[in-house]
């Protein structure tokens, strides 16, 4: 029996072909997954690095359902995306980091050490995954979890061969997250916070024990950044918020006399029927 160097090239030929799908699918997420990667390191913005980086999550998660594993597809979207980076983005927003990042250094040389050791830290990372992966057979999920599916063969790998390793983990995070409330509790003393009648007495012992004033009373906008305008048409400092530049209120039309003001009868219409047959009203 010969073998013909067609046979012999399709022996070799070990590459993985997409389908029609799967090649759509990674030429529209895939520039998309690296301009979030892109934009993740360049942005000087802590809330934008974070949008971004949630956004090259989100495709991630897509890639792995288009390539049948739905459980890390489900298990990036919903932990990674849904819960860790919109709760690291939750807790920029309260942090305040509206602003950009000073660019200067405080330590000379930081930036080329930062370089050096992130391109060297890479190296070691690729040598190690090319070191493991020599000489390896390439197949695909189907053969790798079988007729069961990708959850049960994921499941069963956790509960039996890297048990050890996933105790090991939970049991990691719950310190880490006992630590971290232990960290950020405070402990107060007692009487350093003021009761509610100690408050209200506080404040009736002011010059102003009323309420401020609302933004946009007296004006033709109730937005925040509108202040009140008193009946001089000053403004109201007190109803001015903080940390937001005030904007100039458009105020109501201010009557001068009575013949701006108007009549009862003006308002409310006169009474004047027309007199009924035979003279009488």
């Amino acid at each position: 029996m010969t073998v013909s160097a067609l046979d012999v090239a399709a022996a070799v030929d070990t590459s993985v072909r997409l389908g029609g799908g799967e090649t759509v699918v990674f030429w529209v997420l895939g520039p998309i997954a690296l301009a979030g990667a892109l934009g993740m390191v360049f942005s000087r913005n802590a809330v934008h690095s974070a949008l971004w980086l949630v956004n090259t999550m989100l495709a991630f998660g897509v890639f792995y359902v288009v390539q049948e594993a739905p459980f890390l597809g489900a298990v990036q979207i919903i932990v990674y995306t849904g819960a860790i980076m919109i709760l690291f983005l939750f807790v920029l927003m309260l942090v305040g980091r509206d602003s950009s990042d000073s660019v200067v250094e405080t330590l000379r040389g930081q930036r080329v050490a930062a370089t050096v050791l992130g391109v060297g830290f890479a190296g070691l990372v690729g040598a190690g995954i090319a070191r493991a992966t020599e000489n390896l057979p390439v197949t695909g999920l189907a053969e790798a979890q079988g007729d069961e599916g990708n959850i049960p063969a994921i499941a069963e790998l956790l509960f039996t061969k890297y048990l050890l390793a996933f105790e090991v983990t939970s049991a990691l995070l719950i310190t880490a997250a006992v630590g971290a409330m232990v960290l950020a509790h405070i402990e107060r003393e007692p009487g350093s916070r003021r009761s509610q009648k100690e408050l209200s007495r506080a404040r009736f012992l002011t010059d102003r024990p009323q309420t401020l004033p609302g933004p946009g009373v007296f004006a033709r906008a109730n937005s925040v950044a509108v202040p009140a305008i008193l009946p001089d048409g000053r403004r109201a400092e007190d109803s001015q918020a903080t940390g937001i530049e005030p904007e100039d209120a458009d105020q109501m039309p201010r009557p001068t006399g009575r013949e701006q003001l108007g009549s009862p009868d003006a308002a409310l219409g006169t009474l004047d029927p027309a007199p009924l047959e035979g003279g009488d009203r």
